[in-house]
């Protein structure tokens, strides 16, 4: 018994100091992490911008092949997110409230932008829409161009940011089932006044959240739009393939200076989704509170 007495402290005592340690080392290494990964190509790209002074730094985003990237990437983001969010809702409402054949199949359709290279979907327009398809000739031979032009960018954006909307919605029409739905029905609601006042409210944070995610990406897709854009000068080139062309002339102060605009959009995109996460855990905490 005196042996227990005695050493029992001592194993409670260990115990509390590995514990300690590896506490203090997860920290460590966390914050190590972050710094190297994340804070410091924060710090470096806005001190590049900056490094030639404000006029250079307003100099680069107020160049005509600047603003003519800027706005290109504003009508992809315009067009492609409400075009997905519209998508996306149709999809979702489709798997989640019909019993359609092939549902899995339907599943896999939805995720093949994320298993297919940006590359490879950017050269899969290029063969359906370029001069050599007979798809391609015959619009061009009608004055359309898609490929090395606005559409295809809008296209290649739209295809690849797809899945992002539709896979927020499908989990939480899922949990939410149909039940408010079918009560709605009864009661003679139909159409937009059923999803209005009732399907919406439900599902405004993950649609809010899959909007978030999907602009994110619009705005920063590098891939597929390098593939169907051409890269001509102040007509098809995006901010992310604008700041490719301006480091590769070796003009590394104008670069980061357009690319400063690209990480205040991520800091915004971060922030956002802060919100839209707390508000999210606010709902599920206030309906456990009420179940």
């Amino acid at each position: 018994m005196s042996t227990r007495v005695i050493h029992l402290p001592k194993l409670e005592r260990t115990a509390i100091t590995s514990e300690q340690v590896l506490r203090v080392v997860l920290i460590t290494t966390t914050v190590i992490v972050m710094t190297l990964f994340f804070i410091m190509p924060l710090v470096v790209v806005f001190v590049n911008a900056f490094r030639g002074g404000l006029g250079a730094y307003t100099a680069a985003l107020s160049h005509p092949h600047t603003l003519a990237a800027i706005k290109l990437t504003a009508i992809a983001v315009l067009v492609s997110v409400p075009l997905n969010t519209l998508l996306g809702l149709g999809a979702a409402w489709l798997v989640t409230r019909h019993k359609v054949p092939g549902r899995s199949l339907l599943l896999t359709l939805i995720d093949m932008p994320f298993t297919i290279s940006p590359i490879v979907s950017g050269l899969m327009f290029v063969l359906i829409f370029g001069s050599h398809s007979l798809l391609g000739a015959w619009l061009i031979e009608h004055g359309i161009r898609i490929v090395f032009a606005v559409p295809g960018i809008i296209l290649a954006t739209t295809f690849v940011t797809f899945p992002f909307v539709v896979r927020e919605l499908i989990p939480v029409m899922d949990s939410l089932g149909s039940d408010e739905e079918l009560a709605g029905v009864s009661l003679g609601a139909w159409g937009w006044t059923l999803f209005r006042k009732i399907t919406l409210p439900n599902i405004r944070w993950g649609l809010l959240y899959g909007i978030i995610l999907c602009t994110a990406r619009a705005i920063g897709e590098f891939g597929a739009v390098s593939v169907v854009s051409g890269h001509i000068r102040g007509r098809t080139n995006t901010i992310p393939l604008h700041i490719e062309v301006l480091f590769n002339e070796y003009q590394t102060t104008a670069a980061f200076a357009v690319a400063s605009l690209l990480t205040f959009f991520a800091l915004v995109t971060l922030i956002a989704k802060e919100i839209v996460m707390r508000q999210v855990h606010r709902k599920n905490d206030q309906d456990s509170s009420v179940s």
